[in-house]
């Protein structure tokens, strides 16, 4: 395993407003926690692309350094307003939508983040099941191939709770598979595991060679062992297939009401003793 993230999401107002801190706090305060690495979200005030000029993206990456904070992983933003919904049936909004994945993946190589995850959409009223996947397929693949030439992954994610198109391991697999593309592999995040009533733990064992990132939260966005997650298990299975990769925690992004430190320090705290209690 590379290590322990947390994602940004609580920290930037993102999908709702929350105490909202510029980048370079959350790379200080993250630090300081013990975090091996952040999981960036691709929305403002943090990363959205267009706002990032060349000055500033070397003053991240420099800081990064500085802190020796590894991006584990970058997450676009999934809806809002532009929608970034690459299943769309408007061709523009599809079209902005590769785009924009295709500038997330280059502010991702220049930060030296291995991965990306693909939100694969969400069906629009009147758009065929069929079609929706086929238009997802269409701009994996080209954002992929792009991907490619950075050394870059792509990872597609099971997200149940929030969309229509990709929600189980069996989407996320077969949607890799038909992409024929060597960098495009699978994720999973317990919270949407759980939201379907699955085992998280099995998640693991059905992706298995295929699994490159894994998204840590128990139920109700919850740092784990808060609710009802099995995370003994997950980490037992985890360990199992030699996973390689980062758990990032993705949590306590969901009600105004969090406070992000409190989420940041209990999801590390409890699963760095449950590491080290099971992993070592």
């Amino acid at each position: 395993m590379k290590g322990i993230a947390f994602n940004t999401w609580p920290y930037s107002s993102f999908p709702v407003w929350v105490p909202s801190y510029p980048l370079e706090d959350v790379i200080n305060r993250l630090s300081s926690f013990g975090y091996d690495a952040i999981e960036i979200g691709c929305a403002s005030p943090h990363a959205w692309p267009d706002y990032l000029s060349p000055e500033r993206r070397k003053e991240i990456l420099t800081l990064l350094k500085q802190k020796n904070l590894k991006v584990a992983a970058m997450l676009p933003a999934p809806g809002g307003g532009p929608g970034n919904n690459p299943t769309s049936p408007l061709a523009e909004e599809r079209e902005f939508t590769i785009n924009h994945y295709k500038e997330v993946v280059r502010l991702a190589h220049e930060w030296e983040c291995p991965t990306v995850m693909w939100i694969a959409g969400w069906v629009v009223h009147g758009t065929s099941q069929q079609d929706a996947w086929n238009y997802s397929l269409e701009g994996l693949g080209n954002v992929a191939k792009y991907a490619k030439e950075l050394g870059v992954t792509m990872v597609v994610e099971p997200t149940p709770a929030d969309s229509n198109l990709i929600e189980t391991a069996d989407d996320a697999l077969l949607l890799s598979e038909q992409t024929g593309a060597s960098n495009v592999k699978v994720m999973f995040d317990t919270f949407h595991a759980l939201y379907r009533n699955e085992v998280p733990s099995d998640y693991v064992y059905r992706m298995a060679d295929k699994l490159h990132h894994v998204h840590i939260s128990d139920n109700d966005r919850l740092p784990p062992g808060q609710g009802r997650g099995d995370f003994d298990a997950v980490l037992k299975a985890l360990k199992e297939v030699n996973y390689e990769g980062y758990l990032s925690m993705e949590v306590g992004f969901h009600t105004r009401q969090a406070e992000p430190d409190w989420y940041a320090k209990t999801s590390i705290d409890y699963l760095r003793a449950k590491v080290n209690e099971i992993w070592r």
